[in-house]
């Protein structure tokens, strides 16, 4: 699923948002040829709606733009199995809190998986890295950059004078959240990186008594794990900037590390102007979702807006992108037909859509370049011009392959229906019914030839006649 062949960076500059400098920023990656990115990924208290499953689409996409660049890529992208709300819902629901974790983080790699997401480098769970954060703490101890008090660790945040840059809010000002039984703070602007355990509630074992770790902890010291002291990129939500980033980066630069050099966030799933969320009950889950709307579909709509615009969700919005990626695919279909064999994608994509993908992953200006692409494509298959229309397809197939998007690539196989895969049944029963049409056809009647397409339209069907013979597709919903 990796699209094209990659080709070498060389003069190539990629420019992304970097949050921190409020600016676009040329990317120059730590080491030569390599690119780190650490995403923070699900926090496993319930199943994932297409707002959760974005994140990870989008910077499925920046993986993809940097391997066809030539870069090696290590994507860590992290699973939260234990925090406030798993333990809520585990009190809740009467269920272990693993449990609830487990189901949920099952739930999520299906979403990555059935929109296309390709599997991260490394994926770990917070529970796995305790002895870490117990180590990142006692060094920040230390250092005078965190206390203990009463069973839990606070981070003092007026030992780190960069605090809050990354929000860019005055710290006099701020206010910041805090949880149940976070009690003994010194200044009540301190965060929790651990906290007492409490009855009934999971923990483990550290020098200032049995916890379990705070949020922003689990993260920074699973992004000093695997990434070492320093890496380039630093994806997540909107949402995170503040508190989660900000305090990430107070622990990781405490301790001593350089932690993150690019910080990218991409914006919301917004239902009637609201952040799509867990908490307001308005979220839609990818499982129902993928049930209704063909997986590749639901790609392309989260997907191919610019990662840093909000998405409104409607269902109109989804029937849109339905019917631009018909356009797509019809012509990639057609294409192949005519070709008579396999047609791989081309090396390279059109300088274009490198254009736009090079500056800020410019999604929506390199899928005019596909949609322009098919347009010629399809004027070369309407002049039986079957070089110009493979040529075509060859880089439309390019194109689609960086996007994740290309119908012939072997994980989309079967994907032709919002169900069960049921495509080959009913082509063989249009089939019989247009081979009738032709008959009639054939025969000069008219009549019994324009009743039958008129049946098949009125059940959904859009019939194309072409000089291979006539074509069936699914109409517009």
């Amino acid at each position: 699923m990796h699209g094209p062949a990659p080709t070498t960076l060389g003069h190539v500059t990629i420019r992304l948002y970097d949050t921190s400098a409020r600016q676009i920023r040329d990317f120059t990656p730590l080491q030569p040829g390599c690119v780190s990115i650490y995403l923070c990924g699900a926090t496993v208290q319930a199943a994932p709606h297409i707002g959760h499953i974005r994140s990870g689409l989008n910077f499925d996409i920046m993986r993809r733009w940097f391997e066809y660049r030539g870069l090696e890529v290590t994507f860590i992208r992290n699973v939260t199995d234990i925090d406030d709300k798993i333990i809520a819902k585990s009190a809740e629901q009467n269920r272990p809190w693993w449990s609830i974790g487990y189901d949920n983080e099952r739930a999520f790699t299906d979403g990555y998986r059935a929109l296309g997401c390709l599997p991260p480098t490394y994926e770990p769970r917070a529970t796995g890295h305790i002895t870490e954060m117990v180590e990142m703490m006692r060094g920040l101890i230390e250092r005078g950059h965190a206390y203990e008090a009463d069973g839990n660790v606070y981070f003092a945040v007026t030992s780190f004078p960069e605090y809050l840059k990354l929000s860019n809010q005055e710290l006099d000002n701020l206010l910041q959240p805090s949880a149940e039984g976070e009690t003994g703070k010194r200044d009540p602007r301190d965060f929790a990186m651990w906290k007492a355990a409490k009855p009934s509630e999971p923990s483990w074992e550290t020098p200032w008594g049995r916890g379990r770790p705070g949020w922003h902890l689990e993260c920074s010291a699973m992004a000093h794990k695997y990434l070492g002291t320093a890496f380039d990129i630093h994806g997540g939500g909107l949402d995170l900037i503040f508190p989660h980033h900000e305090n990430e980066i107070a622990q990781a630069k405490a301790y001593g590390d350089e932690f993150a050099r690019y910080w990218v966030h991409n914006a919301w799933v917004t239902m009637s102007g609201e952040k799509m969320s867990k908490s307001l009950g308005n979220s839609v889950l990818v499982s129902e979702m993928v049930k209704r709307w063909r997986p590749i579909v639901l790609r392309y709509y989260l997907g191919t807006p610019h990662y840093r615009s909000m998405i409104e969700y409607s269902e109109e919005a989804l029937r849109e992108a339905e019917s631009a990626f018909a356009r797509i695919e019809g012509f990639v279909q057609r294409a192949a037909e005519l070709a008579g064999r396999p047609v791989e994608p081309s090396a390279e994509v059109p300088p274009a859509f490198a254009e736009a993908m090079d500056d800020d992953l410019g999604v929506p200006q390199a899928l005019a370049v596909v949609h322009t692409t098919v347009r010629q494509g399809n004027s070369a298959l309407a002049a039986d011009d079957k070089d110009a229309a493979v040529a075509r397809l060859a880089e439309v197939r390019a194109m689609l392959g960086v996007l994740g998007l290309d119908p012939m690539d072997p994980h989309w196989a079967g994907d032709t229906d919002s169900g069960e895969d049921l495509h080959g049944v009913v082509d063989s029963l249009v089939r019989l019914v247009l081979d009738q049409r032709e008959a009639a056809r054939a025969r000069k009647d008219w009549p019994t030839a324009d009743a039958i397409r008129d049946r098949l339209g009125q059940a959904g069907l859009v019939i194309e006649d072409s000089a291979q013979g006539p074509r069936w597709s699914l109409g517009p919903r």
